[in-house]
C-alpha cells in the first residue's frame, strides 16, 4: 500500500494566525491599560479627599506616570502627582500641588517621600493670619519678595500711621513673619531703627509672628519654606512617605 501524504500546513497561514493573536492580546493591554487608568486616579482620588476631609465633590486632579500595568504588577507607582484648588484644612487654605514618589498600591510601606507646594492668595493668607492675637491681619498685602501690615500707634495722644515690611519664612515648621523695615510718615527706616526711636511702644508690632501650620495638615508635612511670589504665598512642604502606611503620620500634628 501506498501511504497517503499528509496536506503540508501553509507558512503563511501560520502567520497570520500568529500575527492576529499577537493583535488579540495588545488590544487587551490596551483595554487593560485604558481600564487601569480609570481605576486607579478614582481609588487615589477618594483616599485623598477622606484622608483630608474634604467635600466627597471636591474636585482633585490625579496623573500617574508612566505605564500603569507594568506598575501595577510591579506593587507601586513611579509616580503620582495631585492637584486641587481652594483646599481647606483647618485655617490653613490655598491651591495644593503635590508629587510623591514609589507609591506602594497595597499601602503597606512606606513610600519614598515627596513634595508640595500651597499657594494662598491675599485673602486666604489674611485668613490665616486673623489667628494671631492683636496683629492687624485685614491690612495685609504681598509686596514680592515681603509682606507688608499697615496700623497706627498713639504717640502723646496723636495717631501716627505706621507701615510694617516682614519677610515671610518657615522655622520648626511653622510660618513665621520678621520684621524688617517700616514707615512712618513717608519715611522708611529698618525695624533696629524703629525699636531704638520708640522703644517699647512698638514692640508688640515689631516681633516675629509665627502661625502653626502642624495643627492642619496630616504629621508627615513639614513646612520647609514660604515666599511671596507675584500675587500669591508659596508655602513648600516636604512630605514624609509613612503617610502611605503610618496612621500617626495621617493624622494632624501638633502645635
Amino acid at each position: 500500500m501506498t501511504a497517503t501524504a499528509k496536506p503540508r500546513r501553509s507558512p503563511g497561514r501560520a502567520f497570520f494566525v500568529f500575527a492576529a493573536i499577537l493583535v488579540v492580546i495588545a488590544a487587551l493591554v490596551v483595554v487593560a491599560e485604558l481600564v487601569a487608568r480609570q481605576m486607579v486616579p478614582g481609588v487615589i482620588r477618594s483616599t485623598v479627599v477622606e484622608q483630608l476631609q474634604l467635600p466627597a465633590d471636591h474636585p482633585v486632579d490625579v496623573e500617574v506616570d508612566g505605564i500603569l500595568l507594568p506598575q501595577l504588577v510591579a506593587g507601586s507607582l513611579a509616580e503620582v502627582r495631585l492637584a486641587s484648588e481652594d483646599v481647606t484644612v483647618g485655617s490653613f487654605s490655598g491651591d495644593v500641588a503635590a508629587e510623591l514618589q514609589d507609591v506602594p498600591i497595597r499601602a503597606d510601606r512606606a513610600a519614598a517621600g515627596g513634595t508640595a507646594d500651597v499657594r494662598m492668595t491675599t485673602e486666604q493668607l489674611r485668613a490665616l493670619l486673623s489667628t494671631i492675637d492683636g496683629f492687624p491681619a485685614e491690612t495685609i498685602e504681598l509686596d514680592e519678595p515681603n509682606v507688608t501690615a499697615s496700623t497706627e500707634v498713639d504717640v502723646l495722644g496723636a495717631a501716627i500711621p505706621l507701615g510694617i515690611v516682614l519677610e515671610p519664612g518657615a522655622a520648626e515648621g511653622d510660618l513665621v513673619l520678621s520684621p524688617v523695615s517700616g514707615s512712618i510718615a513717608d519715611a522708611t527706616v529698618t525695624a533696629d531703627q524703629l525699636r531704638q526711636q520708640f522703644g517699647g511702644l512698638l514692640e508688640p508690632l515689631l516681633q516675629d509672628r509665627s502661625v502653626c501650620i502642624a495643627s492642619s495638615v496630616p504629621a508627615a508635612l513639614t513646612l520647609q519654606s514660604v515666599e511671596v511670589v507675584g500675587d500669591e504665598v508659596v508655602a513648600g512642604f516636604a512630605i514624609d512617605g509613612g503617610i502611605i502606611d503610618d496612621p500617626e503620620l495621617q493624622a494632624n500634628g501638633t502645635c
